[in-house]
């Protein structure tokens, strides 16, 4: 059996590394934001590596493009809801700053990888 390609790829690595790090993050959330922030975040965290694995696997630039272009939008929606939980929830701020330098490093080698398919 054949890895996919994907999982070769620095920035999948580190996007699921994101994933890990937001579901361990939102563990302790209130349980009121079981169904509202907690899940917004973890869905949005999910859709990065998951639409760069989609992405790679389309046959056509365009395609690939636009897979890549809506993990980018994910990374910019958990940027969002970081803020969020830093006004609404007692979120600790190394918690935060430790989530936004792996959205930053996530963006970082997503950007570069979107500018080397155009």
């Amino acid at each position: 059996m054949y890895p996919r390609p994907h999982k070769k790829l620095r920035v999948w690595q580190k996007a699921i590394d994101l994933v890990e790090a937001i579901y361990d993050t939102t563990r302790d959330f209130p349980h009121n934001e079981e169904y509202g922030l907690k899940s917004q975040m973890r869905r949005a965290a999910v859709s990065v590596p998951s639409n760069i694995a989609e992405g790679l696997t389309r046959a056509g630039k365009n395609d690939r493009l636009r897979f890549l272009n809506i993990a980018h939008a994910s990374l910019s929606e958990i940027d969002t809801q970081l803020e969020i939980c830093v006004r609404v929830l007692p979120l600790k701020k190394h918690a935060v700053e430790k989530l936004e330098a792996g959205v930053l490093d996530v963006e970082m080698l997503l950007s570069g990888l979107i500018r080397s398919m155009r």
